[in-house]
């Protein structure tokens, strides 16, 4: 029978883990390493056992988190002595295909890291330039940048694949 410790640890987890393992994927793009970054993101939340002045702090620190263990595997030298496995060696039940799957998700995914992580925090967890900025530790102007140049890309990219319309 699981403890009121288990209990915490399984609500931490449950409340956090979407946020966690998006980001990871949307910053890897496949599913093993979001999967390593997922666990590498509580393992640290478990050794360091961060106090949080409140909930937003809270999840501030797992989305920083998350950013820097993707930073810090994409520069590994393990990481660039490896090349990615072809999908079909997984068969169907081992490939990732998020729910999300869409054209635009697509063009999101097809963005350089920069653009993707913006996008990511602004349009799927709800965050402003400015908290994004703090996120990142980059400064307001150079988010507010990133995110209208991956709009523009966006744009671009979903208008080159959409019908065009004869107007009568």
């Amino acid at each position: 029978m699981p403890n009121e410790k288990h209990r915490q640890v399984e609500a931490l987890i449950a409340k956090h883990e979407k946020t966690v393992y998006k980001l990871a994927y949307s910053y890897m793009k496949n599913k093993q390493d979001a999967d390593d970054i997922y666990q590498e993101v509580f393992l640290r939340y478990f050794r360091k056992k961060p106090e949080f002045e409140n909930e937003e702090h809270e999840k501030a620190w797992f989305i920083r988190t998350t950013i820097n263990c993707c930073k810090n595997l994409c520069v590994s030298s393990w990481f660039k002595k490896t090349a990615p496995l072809e999908e079909s060696v997984f068969g169907e039940e081992g490939v990732y295909v998020p729910q999300e799957q869409s054209e635009l998700f697509e063009a999101v995914m097809g963005l350089p890291v920069k653009y993707r992580t913006v996008i990511h925090l602004f349009y799927y967890e709800g965050y402003s330039v400015r908290e994004i900025a703090e996120l990142t530790g980059e400064k307001v102007t150079a988010i507010t940048t990133r995110l209208n140049r991956a709009r523009g890309k966006l744009r671009d990219m979903l208008t080159e694949t959409a019908p065009v319309c004869v107007k009568l």
